[in-house]
């Protein structure tokens, strides 16, 4: 098992996006398996800020493809 100190491993899963219930989920997990299962939680959470990420990166391109436009159009 990994040696990281609780209340640091927990600060870094809030700050990392988690919320309590999910840091909890986090805690909660035990069996033979924890530490894969507990590796799984970390991917998952990832692969959504990423998705996240790409969603926001979207939002901003058409953001900036409409100013594009407006500036061609008032130049037009």
């Amino acid at each position: 098992m990994y040696n990281i100190d609780k209340a640091k491993l927990r600060q870094n899963l809030i700050d990392a996006g988690c919320e309590e219930e999910a840091a909890d989920d986090f805690f909660a997990i035990s069996g033979e398996d924890k530490l894969c299962r507990q590796l799984l939680f970390l991917r998952k959470h990832r692969k959504m800020l990423l998705e996240q990420l790409h969603k926001l990166q979207y939002e901003i391109d058409c953001l900036d493809h409409l100013v594009m436009r407006i500036k061609k159009h008032e130049n037009g």
